[in-house]
């Protein structure tokens, strides 16, 4: 299973603030899923309990910090019940703990859109790639065999190799006389899933993480992006809801359309780029305040958020839809037993209601 890390800004541990990024890891969300025998209930790609859903099976690539926060928000008080049932005791979790947990539920399904091996075949040759590329064998066209690309296991190092090699691609294309040849996300996949299926190939080992971003930001400015890329065109924007082979697709069509040379970039820069841009655009909010406020109100939160004398914290800026999820965690059966001995109903938020009630608590 690919995995991958992402970095989100803000967190609350307990009642203090904290800012700062959180590195949300699928490795240790996995385990995490393990450790807090979440794995009893529920599977995850089919391994695990059948009490309860796959939870793999229920994220599609609008699974956002917001979903994954009301969903299990809505779902706490029965899985509580079950957890009890089963004599399983809840522990403490970190806004970092929360973070890995959704890093592990996302890489499930989000980055790889699936292909069509015998489509692949076909845009392979339409797009004059076996012209310059063999597969065990260099061809006359001088490019790299297939079995020799390493970036055929790692995507960001996909993208990065095919955004290098793009001016001496279009030499050729060139010289050959050809269009250049435009791709869509998705005959990306499917050449991808026929490349990786080769009996050369197949046995590759698969590798795919986002580390957090410590010199994206950087690089962005550096390489000149940002001079482009703001307003209506920032990244964030153009990338909402892409998958890899989207994001490698659409860098390879801008490519003719980019001022020349354009930039050369180093290895791993890709993954930094990539890792920065995409937490942005996957971490914007689109909270609205005011709306956030009638949540509160409506959600009965000002009954004990806004009460001393209830024991519930004040509530304040800081907060985020992940420290949602570590806060519910910590502090959510404390909350139903008081709920319960005032007779209120358990509050239901759907994913734009959490997102605005967010809003209005960071106003």
């Amino acid at each position: 299973m690919s995995m991958l890390r992402i970095t989100i800004a803000g967190a609350l541990a307990t009642a203090s603030i904290w800012a700062g990024p959180v590195s949300g890891d699928a490795r240790r969300g996995e385990e995490l899923f393990r450790s807090e025998q979440c794995i009893q209930c529920h599977s995850f790609q089919g391994r695990g309990g059948t009490s309860a859903p796959d939870l793999s099976k229920r994220i599609d690539r609008d699974y956002t910090p917001a979903v994954m926060a009301s969903l299990m928000w809505n779902h706490a008080p029965v899985m509580w019940g079950a957890m009890k049932i089963k004599g399983i005791e809840t522990s403490s979790m970190t806004p970092e703990a929360a973070a890995d947990l959704f890093a592990y539920f996302v890489s499930a399904r989000y980055f790889d859109r699936p292909g069509d091996a015998g489509r692949g075949k076909q845009d392979f040759a339409a797009r004059h790639c076996v012209d310059c590329h063999g597969i065990t064998t260099a061809v006359a066209g001088g490019g790299p065999p297939v079995a020799k690309w390493g970036s055929l296991s790692d995507p960001l190092m996909l993208a990065e190799q095919m955004w290098n090699h793009g001016p001496a691609m279009r030499a050729a294309f060139a010289q050959r006389k050809y269009p250049w040849a435009a791709l869509t996300g998705q005959e990306l996949a499917d050449i991808l899933v026929y490349l990786q299926n080769l009996p050369e190939t197949r046995d590759l080992p698969h590798h795919f993480e986002f580390p957090p971003s410590d010199t994206g930001e950087k690089l962005f400015q550096e390489k000149g992006c940002n001079k482009c890329h703001t307003g209506a065109m920032a990244m964030e924007r153009l990338l909402k809801g892409q998958t890899l082979t989207d994001i490698a697709a659409a860098m390879w069509h801008h490519q003719p359309d980019m001022k020349q040379p354009p930039t050369v970039l180093s290895p791993g820069d890709m993954q930094q780029l990539i890792g920065y841009i995409w937490a942005r655009q996957y971490f914007t909010g689109t909270g609205n305040a005011e709306r956030g406020k009638k949540v509160f109100a409506e959600k009965n939160c000002v009954t004990c958020h806004n009460d001393p004398s209830s024991g519930a914290p004040k509530l304040g800026k800081g907060q985020s839809d992940i420290t949602m999820v570590a806060a519910l965690w910590e502090h959510g059966p404390k909350m139903l037993d008081l709920m319960n001995s005032k007779r209120m109903v358990w509050p239901r938020f759907s994913a734009q209601e959490m997102e605005d009630l967010v809003a209005f608590l960071n106003k």
